[in-house]
C-alpha cells in the first residue's frame, strides 16, 4: 500500500541543522568506528553540558539559523549578544 503524497510540506525544526553540522563534524574529527554509538555519547554529553549550564545550543543555534536566514537580524539574537558581549 503506498500514500499518495500530500501538498504538506515538512520543515526541519529551528536549530536542527546547527545541532545536526556540530555532530557531523565532530564525527569528521574523530573517526569513530561505531558512529552511532559515538553520536549517542555526544548528545549525552550534551545534554549534561545544557543542564549544567542552562545554556541550550539547539536554542543558540536556532537564534544563529534565523540571522542567517533574516536580515536585519531579529530582535531575540541581537538581544542575546549584547546579554553575552
Amino acid at each position: 500500500m503506498s500514500i499518495a503524497a500530500s501538498n504538506t510540506s515538512m520543515r526541519v525544526p529551528a536549530g536542527f541543522r546547527n545541532l545536526l553540522e556540530g555532530l557531523a563534524r565532530e564525527v569528521l574529527r574523530e573517526q569513530p568506528t561505531d558512529v552511532v554509538a559515538f553520536a549517542a555519547q555526544y548528545f549525552q554529553k550534551l545534554l549534561e553540558s545544557r543542564e549544567a549550564s542552562g545554556i541550550d545550543p539547539v536554542a543558540w543555534g536556532a537564534m544563529l539559523e534565523d540571522d542567517r536566514l533574516t536580515w536585519p537580524p531579529s530582535e531575540d539574537l541581537k538581544e542575546a549578544k549584547d546579554t553575552e558581549g
